[in-house]
């Protein structure tokens, strides 16, 4: 290990553990503009199954500030399914009427939920999206979870409590691991908001797998300061985080996951550090064995994240990940001629290299070999790579070249040029000029800029907070938000005069008035004085002397493959009472529907996710559902409808709940109605399209769905239906139920729109979501004024979806849904590019703003084009989306300036996310994101009368200058009873 002298205190140390080597720097910031680049000494050595070894390597006689590590181990232990390093783990969840519908583990994959899944308990308690309390915590329930966990023998408990993130009050999980602390000694308790932010479901998820890995990574941390204890360092130990900034070791030992995929944001920050990239953005090329990783580098020297939820060993979470585009291209890629073509990779000898690759003595030619032999790199025998033919050497770069310039497109949001860093072991094989690159840079220590990236991570503070703006401004409740991130910067230990706000994002919270929600990160330099937390090095871990060295695989379990969608066929059956032909829905159905769903809510309506879960576990459990054509209707049918009103964000802490079947019962008690003949949705978009699966379930009412819903898509409002349009008038008496005991009846209004109003502002009281079941319809207005099959059109988008992943074809998703939905005549792809702007803001309880998509490079397009049968009707320029909830409109701006809409509501306007073509709602758009802009020609029964432009037209949404041009036919969905019926 090589060294330069040092004589100074600021020494630090960065450590990178991986799968496969281990990388140690010494480094001395202070030096950053030298040729070293204060790069005082490097190693590189094979990681050991004892991971802690790498870190006996570092001895130096300097004075150390700081050791710093970024491992990979803990979520190894995940993915691997390790028995051996994972515990059973105990759930509490707090609130009094909700989380019951959609328990913890529903949608985990059934190998890590065997290891895992050890107990899970309910109690009274929770928070509204407003912060006021929904019930208190009960001493003597928690006391009697506390017996239950006992009896099983568990020793690590979650506690997570509806909207805990925003509870600055109350403190109820804090007050539960209270009273755990003193039933159970020694048990370790995980609160859900020191895991995650908002998201009940994917911050539970996050804490389950924090408390099954916990023990092993307290063992962890603690073999890295018995290392620096026998080196006789004593200054502080950190560990990395996933998005760039630093844990101290005893927090990072209570908070593992916080540092699962340390390892890519690691490189990127050294890139940056070694090429003396001080400002602007910057893409980073990290070139492994195996693959590359291409990702953006912030102006405030933090990666760009990726999108609100990531899933982690098939379990979705909503902690900061690196929004990376990785490529099968390493030193290690095979390198193969046929018929006249090259290729390389994807794939590769990976670590066996030195074994397989020619300059080893092997038999397989690698990207490797084509480096020695162009004399990029002196690697094993030259002389082993003498006879490759100039041609192969050419044609090899050319491709590689070609590989990277694709990949960074993809990850670039403008067409202009930006700077390039090179890093990681196969840096080398890069050419000295990219298409897209500015310039190109390949630093000095580029091969461990991962640990470089270690030792020189700052300090962050994250909030994630909801606030109300009734009496303050919107800029003071960002103040006081960013207020809190400073001072959470500092208390994890950053200087305080270093500390600069690295991003702010403002999220209204739709369909509640004045509720804003806002995230903030601050970050700083690290304070190397400070008082780092303390652990007990000498605590029984409870694992075995041997647990490093040994892993248990034994209990895996293997998921079973999903359905085939290219050969599954839905089940149509006649039903021997009524004679009537029944589809009967499955899980496959209900997944095909909740994509299928959030495609027609055209950004709104919020996400299926959550309804998916609960009627998948009903059917798991024995419960049916069924459908049926609006023409097996009798004359005189009885038919109730409705869905949930109110905030999505609400549902993302609360989940799905039962407020619409207690809507529908309040309504029948004051109607005096015993039972109903059928249920019909309110919208098919967004979650609205799986509610009234749910109310006529065999666990309910057990009556069939109508394949049709009142919109066609989603809208915002509740008087936006083509029956207020054909049939004013129609929409009381009706009720609205919270869910947990409060219950409204409206029975006259002197307008549609009141009723929308008037409700609205009940909701907000009410928890923000309820319920609601409408006035019964009839056959007649049904078959007259709804708009019909739309469940079989949702049906038929997820469909599509899931084929476009069983043949690895998601690119091309768009292109099928068009052909779907009635082919060119009635759908579109209107665009195709990455968001580089999105705007939000609140008014009157509704989520105001707009998007702003970049076109496709050249580049792109033809890589597009090449595997899509369908040109975007515009390319180039940008795409400008202005949104209530919903996409409104599309503006193309030429690269001319020239402006044109292409399409406009009542018509359908759907973001799919390009990657995997899926839907993207309204708060899930975020800035470089690739998508596809698809539009859909909406029903008739929109477009047939003035009173349709004027309820569900541009002009309903204040946007008088834009003209509603219908943007095609329309074309009826093609009916699944109809295709599939067993005659």
């Amino acid at each position: 290990m090589g060294s330069n002298t040092a004589d100074t205190k600021s020494i630090r140390i960065g450590i990178d553990v991986g799968g496969t080597n281990t990388d140690a720097v010494a480094i001395d910031p202070s030096k950053q503009q030298e040729p070293s680049r204060g790069v005082l000494a490097h190693y590189k050595t094979p990681t050991t199954p004892d991971v802690t070894e790498g870190i006996e390597t570092a001895h130096t006689s300097w004075e150390i500030a700081s050791v710093t590590v970024g491992t990979t181990h803990f979520i190894n232990a995940v993915v691997e399914q390790d028995a051996r390093r994972l515990r059973r783990v105990a759930i509490l969840r707090l609130s009094k009427s909700f989380l019951r519908e959609v328990p913890p583990f529903s949608d985990w994959p059934a190998g890590l939920t065997s290891i895992i899944k050890g107990y899970v308990g309910y109690c009274d308690g929770g928070l509204h999206i407003d912060g006021s309390e929904e019930a208190p915590i009960v001493e003597s329930q928690v006391v009697e979870r506390c017996a239950a966990i006992r009896k099983l023998g568990l020793t690590a408990v979650v506690v997570v409590g509806a909207f805990s993130p925003i509870d600055e009050v109350f403190q109820q999980e804090s007050r539960v691991k209270t009273i755990f602390l003193r039933e159970l000694p020694g048990v370790d308790v995980i609160l859900s908001h020191e895991v995650a932010n908002i998201g009940l479901l994917e911050r539970e998820n996050a804490s389950i797998l924090n408390a099954a890995i916990l023990r092993y990574a307290k063992r962890t941390v603690k073999g890295f300061r018995r290392a620096m204890k026998a080196l006789k360092l004593t200054c502080p130990l950190f560990l990395t985080q996933n998005d760039g900034t630093l844990l101290d070791s005893a927090a990072a030992a209570n908070i593992p996951i916080r540092t699962f995929s340390s390892g890519a944001t690691n490189s990127m920050r050294g890139a940056a550090y070694l090429s003396g990239h001080a400002s602007g953005s910057a893409i980073v090329v990290d070139i492994g064995g195996t693959t590359s990783d291409v990702g953006v580098l912030l102006p405030s020297g933090l990666p760009r994240q990726a999108s609100a939820y990531v899933a982690v060993a098939g379990v979705r979470v909503n902690y900061s990940m690196p929004h990376l585009h990785s490529i099968g291209l390493g030193g290690g890629s095979i390198v193969r001629q046929a018929d006249g073509n090259l290729t390389v990779g994807p794939e590769s000898v990976g670590h066996y290299l030195t074994r397989d690759a020619l300059v080893f003595g092997g038999r397989v030619t690698t990207a490797s070999d084509v480096a020695v032999a162009a004399g990029k790199v002196d690697m094993g025998d030259k002389e082993a790579v003498a006879n490759l033919e100039p041609s192969v050497i050419d044609h090899t770069e050319k491709r590689i070249k070609a590989l990277l310039e694709a990949a960074i497109d993809v990850i670039k949001t403008s067409p202009e040029p930006m700077p390039v860093l090179l890093v990681g072991g196969g840096a080398v094989l890069a050419p000295d000029r990219l298409t897209g690159a500015s310039e190109l840079t390949r630093p000095p220590f580029h091969d461990v800029a991962n640990a470089v990236g270690a030792a020189i991570s700052k300090v962050g503070g994250i909030v994630d907070v909801i606030q109300g703006v009734a009496d303050q401004s919107v800029a003071q409740a960002v103040d006081h938000a960013k207020a809190l991130a400073i001072q959470r910067a500092v208390d994890a230990g950053a200087i305080k005069d270093s500390i600069v706000i690295a991003e702010v994002e403002s999220l209204p919270v739709t369909y509640v008035a004045n509720q804003l929600r806002t995230i903030i990160k601050a970050v700083g330099e690290l304070d190397v004085n400070m008082q780092p937390s303390q652990l007990d090095d000498d605590e029984d871990d409870g694992l075995d002397e041997d647990a490093e060295g040994t892993k248990n695989f034994t209990v895996k379990v293997v998921d079973e493959p999903p359905v085939d969608p290219r050969t599954y066929k839905p089940a149509v059956l006649k039903n021997a009472e009524t004679g009537v032909q029944e589809w009967l829905i499955t899980e496959t159905d209900i997944d095909y529907l909740a994509d299928g769903c959030y495609v027609l809510g055209c950004a709104g309506g919020g996400s299926p996710a959550a309804s998916r879960i609960q009627l998948e576990d009903m059917l798991r459990a024995g419960h049916k559902m069924r459908v049926i054509d609006a023409s097996a209707l009798k004359d005189d049918a009885n038919i109730y409808w409705g869905g949930h009103m109110g905030s999505p964000a609400t549902s993302n802490e609360r989940l799905q709940s039962l407020e619409t079947f207690h809507a529908f019962n309040a309504l029948m008690e004051y109607l005096h109605h015993d039972s109903f003949d059928a249920v019909m949705g309110l919208e098919i978009g967004g979650a609205n399209g799986l509610e009234p699966f749910l109310v006529g379930s065999s666990r309910f009412f057990d009556r069939p769905v109508i394949d049709g819903d009142w919109m066609g898509r989603a809208y915002p409002t509740y008087w936006q239906t083509t029956l207020a349009v054909h049939a004013p008038g129609e929409l009381v008496p009706c009720a609205i139920d919270s869910g947990d005991g409060k219950t409204i009846l409206m029975t006259k209004a002197s307008s549609d729109e009141i009723v929308d109003r008037a409700l609205r502002a009940s909701c907000s009281e009410m928890g923000s979501r309820v319920g609601m079941a409408a006035k019964p319809t009839t056959t007649d207005r049904v078959t007259r004024f709804g708009v019909l099959n739309t469940v079989s059109l949702a049906w038929r988008i997820g469909r599509c979806i899931a084929m476009a992943e069983a043949t690895n074809t998601l690119s091309t998703a768009a292109e099928a849904i068009v052909h779907e939905v009635g082919g060119p005549k009635s759908a579109q792809i209107l665009f195709r590019g990455k968001i580089v702007a999105v705007e939000r803001r609140l008014f009157k309880g509704h989520s105001y703003g707009s998007i702003t998509i970049a076109g496709l490079t050249t580049t792109e397009q033809d890589s597009t084009q090449a595997n899509s049968e369908m040109s975007a009707v515009v390319q180039g320029g940008s795409l400008t989306i202005p949104l209530k909830n919903e996409n409104i409109y599309a503006e193309h701006t030429a690269e001319d300036g020239t402006k044109s809409i292409l399409a406009s509501v009542p018509d359908l306007i759907a973001v799919l996310d390009t990657g995997s073509g899926r839907s993207l709602g309204v708060p899930e758009f975020k800035y470089g994101f690739r998508v596809t802009v698809l539009g859909i020609t909406c029903s008739p029964r929109w477009t047939e009368t003035a009173a349709g432009l004027a309820i569900g037209g541009p002009r309903a949404f204040g946007y008088e200058s834009v003209v509603y041009k219908a943007l095609g036919e329309y074309v009826e969905p093609k009916s699944v009873i109809e295709e599939f019926a067993v005659h």
